[in-house]
């Protein structure tokens, strides 16, 4: 879902000197380099991104499909598809995520909770091309 090409594009930067008291909704992409005290939440019917760039500090819950993180992150976060984690990220609060990329360095003061999915998917391997049923 979210190669090079089919990202939504970040059309909304939060920016380095600015601090925000509030929740906020935004559709696409947005780029977190500020401060912000409140939830972070992407729209549900649309693919979205969310950057916390390592100059960046929120105080909330954040809800999107991808998750990019290489800041200071103070509640939950919820990545409904890809959770990414940078060198510098530093999160206090659980993590909810389907796939999760983790960079060495990266901290995490909460629990990891990998998304519950309704089937089990179905595996292949690679030797023979067998299928499993998980």
């Amino acid at each position: 879902m979210f190669n090079k090409k089919k990202q939504p594009p970040l059309r909304s930067l939060i920016a380095e000197d600015s601090e925000i008291d509030g929740d906020l909704k935004f559709a696409d992409g947005l780029r977190i380099d500020g401060k912000v005290r409140g939830n972070v939440s992407a729209r549900v019917d649309a693919a979205s991104i969310l950057v916390i760039s390592e100059t960046a500090t929120v105080t909330g819950e954040l809800m999107a499909d991808h998750i990019i993180v290489n800041g200071t992150v103070r509640g939950p976060v919820h990545a409904r598809v890809m959770l990414e984690l940078q060198p510098k990220a530093r999160i206090e609060g659980d993590v909810y995520y389907t796939a999760l990329e983790m960079h060495q360095g990266a901290i995490i003061d909460g629990q990891l909770r990998p998304g519950i999915e309704e089937e089990k998917p179905t595996l292949k391997l690679a030797a023979n091309n067998r299928q499993l049923n998980g």
